[in-house]
């Protein structure tokens, strides 16, 4: 079973089990056992579940104002503990292919294993979302239509996405690739960096 495989039924559950009570509130029930893979990739689609909701909320035009600010406090903090997680899962990469031989002519990926992974988390929000939209029975059939076909395209991104990040996992096992984690220094988040925060010191 390749990772895909083995990550994208994890992400699905995740969706189903959050839709379960569909409350950005909900505490978190991971069925795995911390410190495994996956345990972390179940984290992380929460944290993307929780956050496409956040983001849903946001953007009512009749949001109280003291509200919105809160929640978009909370979308920072989401979007921080997602940076954070897929660097977790990096580390797991990092960990698991460290002894491998690299090939003198091996190559470097535009993006390092776990944030194509965290595109194939996002990739089942939007594949589970648009297929309800393809299921509403109060919209239009051309509403309905046009999701299907956006739906149409999803599946297929879905499978390239899974056959690309299959193949970089190979290539790095067959040391033609190698992988660096980069740490992602967010300076909006640090009150060293960002000058509105160090300013008011």
């Amino acid at each position: 079973m390749s990772f895909t495989e083995h990550a994208y039924p994890i992400f699905n559950q995740v969706i189903k089990d959050y839709h379960v009570h569909d409350n950005i509130d909900q505490p978190i029930v991971n069925p795995y056992q911390a410190g495994t893979i996956e345990y972390d990739l179940y984290t992380k689609n929460w944290i993307d579940t929780v956050q496409w909701h956040f983001e849903d909320i946001i953007r009512d035009p009749q949001i109280d104002p003291a509200e919105a600010l809160v929640l978009k406090r909370r979308i920072d903090k989401s979007n921080q503990d997602r940076t954070d997680l897929v660097e977790r899962i990096d580390s797991w990469f990092w960990t698991k292919y460290k002894d491998i031989a690299v090939k003198p002519d091996a190559t470097i990926n535009t993006e390092s294993p776990a944030w194509a992974v965290d595109r194939l988390s996002i990739l089942a929000l939007k594949i589970y979302h648009m297929q309800e939209q393809v299921d509403r029975t109060d919209a239009s059939e051309e509403h309905k239509a046009k999701c299907q076909q956006k739906l149409d395209v999803l599946l297929e991104q879905r499978k390239d996405l899974s056959t690309a990040i299959d193949q970089l996992l190979e290539d790095i096992e067959a040391g033609r690739k190698y992988m660096k984690v980069y740490k992602q220094m967010k300076m909006y988040n640090d009150e060293s960096t960002n000058p509105v925060l160090y300013k008011k010191k």
